[in-house]
């Protein structure tokens, strides 16, 4: 089960083991297929502040429970990241 602290958790790994990047995967009401969000490394800090700042520990959206983060993944490269999540990661 993804949460909040799991998320952050991801980004403290990601960044003690100098990852390239982290995948967050994000289903919105009304759309087919969920939406892959790639942040590199110098974004890290930055994109972790923001998810706390936006998101409840349930990895809701506050402002709307229509969206929500439903997985992530760090790697060095975007192929690591899609199939670590296009197989279930997080779940």
């Amino acid at each position: 089960m993804v949460n909040l602290s799991k998320l952050e958790k991801c980004f403290e790994v990601a960044k003690e083991t100098n990852q390239k990047f982290i995948g967050v995967l994000i289903q919105m009401q009304g759309f087919e297929k969920p939406e892959l969000i790639i942040n590199q490394n110098e974004n890290f800090d930055a994109k972790l502040a923001y998810y706390k700042k936006a998101y409840n520990e349930d990895l809701t959206l506050k402002t709307f429970n229509g969206i929500k983060i439903i997985g992530y993944a760090f790697g060095s490269s975007l192929d690591d990241i899609y199939r670590y999540l296009e197989n279930g990661g997080n779940e």
